[in-house]
């Protein structure tokens, strides 16, 4: 009966994966076997010799000891990987299969040496090198060429001391913009202003730096821009950097504190592809009527959040596949004989349990990254449907690696306490939980905009099957009763209505999520 209950609560929001999408099953012989070989439909005969060389360019990867490597030997591998070539910085535009597979190739180590590398890679090839690729000019998406050839390395300062990933997209740093010298000054008005937690802060060599573009004292909202950091191995006149210190798990990584005191930033430091400023008046032009910048930067957050869920998928896959080769040996006493630890009834079940858990998964994740490739490969946006699946296989893909990799922690006995297991790199899941959209706040959304739905009255969509439409709705009138009665008892607004009820908000965006796997898959 536990057995049995060891995964109800996360398989209740994971629907069964149509017919269709048998081909990622895997067969018991192939038990935990690596996503990559699952998804190889998608690529080219020459692709799988790319592969062939980009998991050779990283053997070194899988060889190092993240407890003795310093972040300068660490950030070196990663230049010289950039050197090679073997993934180009405009791969994510003109080979996006390519982008995600050198991510899944990379993040197969994280369960072994942990998740400092990887973080680094995707730091610099999505949010560094993806921002200015989708938000640069002709001439700033060329500086990537540039990078690539001198092995330079990027960082993306966007998340600051008060307002991290939890806050969405706010930031306090300044770049004001002068007409006369026709110049940006950047400041960090405050500590609470300065970047905080940047991945590869101390040592990158260029940096995409999320400001609030200014013109006269008015503000145009959240603008990147594209700076030198260091020159020469040196930080530019007016940037301090802080080490954040010792964490966890991922030491080999550096994470830096940055403020920035009127560094003087050239006009053409502003990607300028969706707005740029006028020489001439001096004035703010947007490009794109009716598409602020800042939707833009949030662009590389869906590239990023199909990045972490694979990554959380290939940890959860490389833990379970070495635990179960020890359990799958270790002897354990029985009256009929001895047995192995494989055989023990609630870890069978476990690992049953698990491996059902992440066919689905996979198989959804891949429908993610299939659609979002087309429209990187196209230069279209993603529907509001792939938005919504993306952010849903963010959410499901970490939160149940998380749930399955803690109860086979819980399951194994002394063995998950042994150095060496990949136990003691899990907090790398803690990183995935708040990388790229924080889980709850992911959530949050799903339940706010389908409480606007409700309120709005809209008709059941005709993708949408009724009784999982009639579900979400009774889940919203629930929602809907409980602040009405906080509201009235408590004498508080809606805000506060709906934090009181935040129970009530993630039971909704479980609903939300098992409707949207369902209807995704099913249409795909």
């Amino acid at each position: 009966m536990i057995a049995n209950r060891l995964f109800a609560a996360t398989r209740q929001a994971l629907p069964r994966v149509p017919p269709a999408s048998a081909r990622f099953r895997l067969a018991p012989a192939q038990h935990l076997r690596f996503f990559a070989d699952a998804i190889d439909f998608h690529y080219e005969e020459d692709d799988h010799e790319w592969k062939e060389s980009f998991t050779k360019a990283t053997v070194g990867v899988a060889e190092m000891d993240p407890k003795t490597i310093d972040h300068d030997t660490s950030a070196q591998r990663m230049r010289d990987l950039v050197r090679s070539g073997l993934l180009r910085h405009t791969d994510l535009r003109d080979n996006p299969e390519r982008f995600f597979q050198a991510h899944r190739i990379i993040a197969a180590h994280t369960s072994a040496v942990g998740p400092g590398f990887w973080v680094r890679f995707t730091v610099h090839q999505n949010l560094c090198c993806g921002t200015i690729l989708g938000l640069g000019n002709e001439a700033q998406v060329q500086v990537l060429d540039e990078m690539q050839e001198k092995g330079e390395l990027g960082c993306f300062a966007l998340t600051e001391k008060r307002a991290g990933v939890s806050s969405g997209l706010v930031v306090s740093t300044i770049a004001e913009y002068n007409r006369e010298t026709n110049t940006f000054l950047l400041n960090s008005p405050g500590v609470g202003a300065q970047k905080n937690w940047i991945s590869q802060g101390l040592v990158a060599d260029k940096t995409v730096v999320v400001a609030d573009l200014r013109i006269d004292g008015q503000s145009y909202g959240p603008h990147a821009f594209l700076m030198n950091l260091r020159e020469g191995g040196e930080l530019v006149q007016g940037v301090e950097t802080f080490d954040m210190g010792i964490k966890t798990v991922g030491n080999d990584l550096d994470n830096a504190a940055i403020a920035f005191n009127n560094v003087i930033l050239p006009k053409d430091a502003l990607l300028s592809k969706f707005a740029d400023i006028d020489e001439s008046s001096g004035e703010y032009v947007q490009k794109v009527k009716g598409l602020p910048v800042f939707h833009m930067i949030g662009q590389r957050l869906f590239t990023g959040r199909v990045a972490v869920a694979q990554a959380a998928m290939e940890f959860r896959r490389g833990l379970f596949a070495k635990t179960k080769k020890f359990t799958d040996q270790k002897k354990c006493w029985s009256p009929n004989g001895d047995v192995t630890l494989s055989d023990i009834p609630h870890i069978k079940a476990l690992y049953e349990a698990a491996d059902q858990e992440a066919n689905t998964l996979d198989a959804f994740l891949a429908e993610c990254e299939k659609h979002l490739c087309d429209c990187l490969r196209n230069n279209k946006l993603p529907s509001l449907e792939l938005v919504e699946a993306i952010a849903c296989a963010k959410v499901k893909c970490v939160e149940c690696s998380i749930k399955s990799c803690h109860q086979l922690q819980q399951d194994v006995g002394s063995y998950a306490l042994m150095g060496g297991t990949g136990f003691e790199n899990i907090d790398f899941l803690t990183c995935c939980k708040f990388a790229e959209g924080d889980s709850r706040i992911l959530q949050q959304k799903m339940s706010r905009d389908r409480m606007k739905r409700y309120m709005a009255k809209e008709d059941c969509p005709a993708n949408f099957a009724a009784e999982d439409w009639e579900a979400e709705n009774q889940a919203c009138a629930n929602l809907q009763s409980s602040m009405l009665e906080v509201m009235n008892h408590a004498k508080v607004d809606k805000h506060a209505a709906w934090d009181h009820c935040w129970v009530d908000v993630y039971d909704l965006s479980e609903i939300i999520m098992a409707r949207t796997m369902k209807t995704f898959m099913s249409s795909s």
